[in-house]
């Protein structure tokens, strides 16, 4: 469900404020996006809002690829399997869901998310020295 980012219509004390909250009413620009995960699933799934000005913006909501470098710099996209710690969460690991700073296990080893799928539209990530 979308969250409304409006101005309250009630001062510190409980009290009503006074115009022009009392006739103002919730503007569109005012109601955020719902919130959606990022979950590690078979089938690519992204998603993709209009903003403001015609300006377009990726969420991944789902996937599976990531794009990991190593210190050499070299890029490889390789397979996640589940996600193994995430500092944002503790149940966003039970869940496999993708934020910045989670790492997840894929084949060449620990990898930690280092972009922002709800934001970029892309997983990419860097090799963790275990």
């Amino acid at each position: 469900m979308a969250q409304w980012h409006g101005i309250s219509r009630r001062k510190p004390s409980g009290a009503r404020l006074k115009r022009p909250n009392r006739y103002r009413g919730k503007r569109r620009t005012e109601i955020s996006s719902e919130k959606l995960f990022a979950f590690i699933a078979e089938e690519p799934q992204n998603k993709v809002y209009r903003k403001r000005s015609g300006n377009v913006t990726v969420r991944v909501l789902g996937e599976k690829m990531i794009n990991v470098s190593d210190t050499s710099g070299k890029t490889q996209r390789v397979e996640m399997t589940n996600v193994v710690e995430n500092s944002a969460d503790p149940n966003y690991v039970r869940r496999n869901i993708l934020t910045k700073g989670a790492i997840v296990e894929t084949s060449i080893g620990r990898v930690r998310i280092t972009s922002r799928p709800g934001m970029d539209g892309v997983i990419s990530g860097v090799l963790v020295d275990e």
